[in-house]
């Protein structure tokens, strides 16, 4: 896994949340009609969930493509 690989665990038929190269997560990806939005989320020091924020909360509502594509995902998400 290179160090901008993000990884998709899924949850259900329409969402998946979204791990960094550490395992982490930083997002979920929900399906809307025919489109994918990414949803950022961070979590504060006590590990309390913070929608839209965390290390990618300018990727905030970014759309993808149904079927999901792990490579595109991690080139469009990766910070920098």
């Amino acid at each position: 896994m290179t160090d901008n690989a993000f990884t998709l665990q899924p949850l259900n038929d329409t969402a998946c949340a979204v791990l960094d190269a550490q395992g982490r997560h930083v997002g979920n990806l929900k399906r809307i009609g025919a489109v994918w939005k990414f949803k950022a989320v961070g979590y504060t020091a006590r590990g309390e969930l913070v929608p839209g924020g965390g290390p990618l909360t300018e990727r905030h509502n970014t759309v993808f493509a149904d079927p999901l594509d792990a490579a595109e995902i991690s080139a469009t998400l990766h910070p920098g």
